[in-house]
């Protein structure tokens, strides 16, 4: 019986964390931008321009949220003038290699086009 509940309970555990694992995106990125007049789909599209792949987009984003700074922002400097350049990121490196996947996930254009 004692068992069968520690299991239950591991499973739960398991499961809970891999949910929000896969959340990263939603709990620690869109609650920062939702408040911006652009939105994080209007910003995929600016490091699409700058970018043009997946693997660029990702390194591009990776970089720019461990280093911030106006001169690789794909931001314009009127908007970084008037909100600012965002502060370093806290994630962790598996933190952010998610939340960055997820958002690559979440506005890709390549699968959408026909």
């Amino acid at each position: 019986m004692v068992k069968g509940i520690k299991r239950i309970i591991l499973v739960l555990l398991l499961a809970l964390s891999t949910l929000s694992a896969q959340n990263i995106y939603e709990r620690r990125c869109v609650p920062c931008h939702k408040d911006l007049p652009t939105s994080l789909g209007e910003m995929f599209k600016g490091y699409l321009l700058v970018y043009s792949s997946e693997k660029f987009v990702k390194a591009g984003i990776k970089h720019y949220l461990r280093n911030p700074s106006k001169s690789i922002s794909v931001m314009s400097d009127l908007f970084l003038d008037t909100y600012g350049i965002k502060k370093k990121t806290t994630l962790s490196p598996e933190e952010l290699d998610r939340a960055i996947d997820i958002y690559w996930e979440k506005f890709k254009v390549f699968d959408k086009l026909k």
